[in-house]
């Protein structure tokens, strides 16, 4: 996981009210390997900007199919409109 989507999912649990210790304990638990976002990932996430701007992707979703494409990994979404798209790396819908 992307330095920068984890901020974004520990973000999302903070306004839900979760206790930030309580989530870091569970990335840890479930062994997520935090991958620092750095220039070069800053550079592949912006240009994945045209392919993917009629879909509407924020800048965290470019940097989690950034990151994907970086380790050869498949990138896990719940947006079906990722499937839709033409990206370098596999894309799984958990819902």
């Amino acid at each position: 996981m992307s330095t920068v989507n984890a901020s974004e999912a520990l973000m999302r649990g903070v306004e839900k009210g979760i206790p930030l210790g309580l989530m870091r304990e569970f990335l840890a638990a479930q062994e997520v390997r935090m991958v620092p976002f750095d220039d070069e990932l800053a550079v592949s996430a912006a240009l994945l900007r045209p392919s993917t701007k009629r879909a509407g992707l924020s800048f965290a979703d470019r940097a989690c199919i950034a990151t994907a494409i970086r380790l050869n990994a498949t990138v896990v979404t719940a947006d079906r409109i990722w499937a839709d798209l033409d990206l370098p790396c596999p894309v799984e819908l958990i819902r």
